[in-house]
């Protein structure tokens, strides 16, 4: 159990670092779209948002690879299972069970949804940065609208 525990971890880990460089990206992205004037706020707006989760969406992807990986490297499913599927259904926390992992890993369900909703709430808070800063950037950039 230990074991599992620490395969948890490290690949937690790892994935942890993955998303600091999405974020690293998303920011840097947002940061560059978010300080252009533009004659059209909303579509602007809405690109920096697509940029972003698009670039946080690779991301999750990336990191469910992980899993992947250490699942095929532990043997943690049954053989000829769709370790891409059960991945994805664990870091989602959908978690159908119609996949279940060997008896000796069984633990590495829970903790890969531990480390995807993590990586989920961290996403979410990035998008609501990313939209704040880039609001607050159009609003201090556009004209003045007299009040009537």
């Amino acid at each position: 159990m230990l074991f599992q525990f620490l395969v948890g971890t490290l690949v937690s880990v790892i994935n942890i670092g993955v998303h600091a460089l999405a974020t690293v990206v998303a920011v840097s992205i947002a940061r560059t779209a978010g300080l252009r004037q533009t004659d059209s706020p909303r579509l602007h707006l809405m690109g920096v948002m697509v940029a972003t989760a698009a670039v946080l969406h690779v991301a999750h992807t990336l990191e469910i690879l992980v899993w992947v990986c250490t699942y095929r490297l532990v043997r943690a499913a049954p053989p000829d299972s769709d370790l891409l599927y059960f991945a994805f259904v664990n870091y989602t926390t959908l978690g159908y069970g119609d996949i279940t992992p060997v008896p000796e890993w069984r633990l590495i369900g829970p903790l890969t949804a531990m480390n995807g909703i993590l990586l989920f709430g961290w996403s979410a808070a990035i998008l609501f940065e990313v939209l704040r800063k880039t609001l607050e950037h159009l609003e201090a950039t556009s004209p003045e609208r007299p009040r009537t």
